[in-house]
């Protein structure tokens, strides 16, 4: 068995799209997924499952999304080595405030050209790294603040799903105890 970790785009932000963390738990564990926890509540859940199911689980969760909850958003599903993978290829892992730094998610390499066209949004205080595991957008002067944020979080970033860096570190950490011998800082 294989760790996992989902992450769902676009949940328990503002009033729409509300999926109770318990729910979101019972849903993976009715798929065959087992160890299921959650993680903070904006749509992060690891969980354990053979390979070949694991290969399989974006397409299942967010099909039980639909049937059950009546959600249509999308899922990114990452195994614990992926997810280091993504740690590990991050340009800036030493960042000041880790809530400054977005890591796009995506299912595949292709779902990430798009964000090619943050590029003419950045100011000089910010960078964009695409890489083909994940996408950093590091912006110092804070994520309220830029325009590439909003752009990636909105309509821009539609094929991904993002986490702050100090996010993206507290899953880390979940998916090691789940994985140790994959999941790196």
């Amino acid at each position: 068995m294989d760790a996992f970790v989902a992450l769902l785009r676009g949940i328990n932000v503002g009033r729409g799209n509300r999926v109770p963390m318990a729910g979101l738990r019972s849903l993976l564990e009715e798929q065959g997924f087992s160890h299921v926890s959650t993680l903070l509540n904006s749509g992060n859940a690891i969980f354990r499952a053979p390979a070949r199911v694991g290969a399989r689980a974006e397409a299942l969760i967010g099909q039980a999304l639909t049937d059950r909850m009546a959600l249509s958003v999308p899922v990114i599903v990452k195994s614990a080595q992926q997810f280091g993978l993504i740690i590990s290829g991050n340009p800036n892992p030493m960042v000041a405030d880790p809530s400054r730094l977005l890591v796009a998610f995506s299912s595949g390499p292709e779902a990430l050209t798009p964000l090619t066209a943050l590029e003419s949004l950045l100011t000089p205080d910010e960078s964009l790294c695409i890489t083909p595991h994940a996408a950093y957008l590091h912006c110092t002067a804070g994520i309220a603040e830029s325009k590439a944020a909003a752009a990636l979080v909105g309509k821009l970033g539609r094929g991904v799903t993002t986490r702050n860096w100090g996010t993206v570190m507290k899953i880390a950490a979940a998916l090691s105890e789940h994985s140790p011998d994959v999941v790196r800082r």
